[in-house]
């Protein structure tokens, strides 16, 4: 049957994953009305600044659609980082070299219209979301926020001669019967100065929280070499919903001298409940959505950030130390967290000492143009 590709239908976008994977994939995909409206650029302010632009594809073979990938170029960061990188997002397709090739190439035909000189992904969309791709650990299910790909996505990627660069590993915790993190006189002194103050966390106080944490955000990762301020209009259309999700027990911001100094973000981990409602609102979501309330084990770490002027003074322990003990009296068992590149050598080396288990390997896979 003849291969056909369209452009910006959405709900074949939206569809394609769970029919290139079938029922029993571990993937599991966005709220529907939330990844309509980050591929809207009007919608977006990723895209306001008039140097980004987006172009999504489907591959549609026989009267299914068996593919998917967007194209897009984040005008700021090339700026920021002198270069002309294109990307390519949410590449999902069957397990068909054909169906790869021609969403790959279109996606590649895309960026090169732009002039950009390489490209790269997955992004989906920013270096602050959902990025790589999946090359181990295919058994093991996500938690919100993470990627998960079978393994023939990197295989197809690598016979159209996509390169595998920057490797990355996602974590998990055990929480319940673990003993907190320890402490030591750093972190022990951090506790008893009356400057350090943990910020309240409500339902009331979560708009400020949230932009205590952007500011500490784009602080504390100011030199990632990916890395590009978040403004306040993306950082909160990203989050738009968290305050009806969030956990606020299981987050902190902690003050030095009133002013944000770090802070953790964790939310519960609503996969399991996007899995049975099909990452869609239908008549019965609010049920599941209790349901999942109440009975939900799993967190995932968001980000977790440090003032650079505190960091390396001991102040990072003290708040995964809170996290994690809150954690522990709310009953959860399992605590996600998303990537760590391997060159980030220290954060890899904490996970490690708190017991955290490998959960799964993960590559940008990249393409001169």
């Amino acid at each position: 049957m003849n291969l056909r590709i369209e452009t910006g239908n959405f709900d074949a976008f939206f569809n394609a994953p769970f029919t290139a994977y079938g029922a029993d994939t571990l993937y599991v995909s966005p709220l529907k009305a939330d990844l309509k409206r980050f591929l809207d650029l009007d919608e977006n302010p990723l895209f306001a600044d008039g140097t980004s632009d987006l172009a999504y594809f489907t591959a549609h073979r026989g009267g299914r659609v068996v593919g998917r990938i967007t194209a897009h170029e984040h005008g700021a960061s090339n700026a920021l980082h002198d270069q002309r990188l294109g990307y390519f997002g949410y590449f999902d397709c069957a397990d068909d070299a054909e169906v790869a090739t021609a969403l790959l190439e279109r996606a590649q035909d895309w960026c090169r219209a732009r002039g950009l000189s390489r490209i790269m992904g997955n992004f989906n969309l920013t270096a602050m979301q959902q990025i790589g791709v999946m090359t181990d650990h295919f058994d093991k299910a996500p938690y919100l926020d993470l990627v998960y790909s079978p393994a023939h996505i990197a295989r197809l990627l690598g016979e159209n001669g996509f390169t595998a660069e920057f490797p990355m590993t996602t974590h998990d915790l055990e929480l319940q019967g673990a003993p907190p993190p320890a402490i030591g006189p750093k972190q022990q002194a951090i506790l008893d100065d009356p400057d350090f103050t943990f910020a309240p966390i409500t339902r009331s106080t979560i708009p400020r929280r949230m932009e205590e944490a952007r500011l500490i955000l784009n602080a504390s990762f100011a030199k990632n070499p990916m890395f590009v301020p978040v403004s306040k209009e993306e950082f909160h259309f990203q989050a738009k919903d968290m305050k009806w999700v969030m956990d606020p027990r299981i987050s902190a911001v902690l003050h030095h001298k009133g002013a944000p100094a770090a802070c953790i973000i964790c939310v519960p981990d609503l996969n399991p409940l996007l899995k049975r409602i099909k990452s869609r609102i239908g008549l019965t979501a609010p049920f599941h959505f209790l349901k999942h309330r109440f009975t939900n084990k799993r967190a995932v770490l968001i980000f977790i950030g440090v003032m650079p002027h505190l960091q390396g003074k001991g102040v990072n322990p003290v708040v995964l130390r809170r996290v994690i003990m809150a954690m522990q009296d709310a009953g959860y068992d399992t605590l996600g967290n998303t990537w760590i590149a391997d060159e980030n050598g220290a954060s890899l080396a904490q996970k490690e000492k708190a017991g955290a288990r490998k959960l799964h390997r993960l590559h940008l896979f990249s393409k001169d143009l």
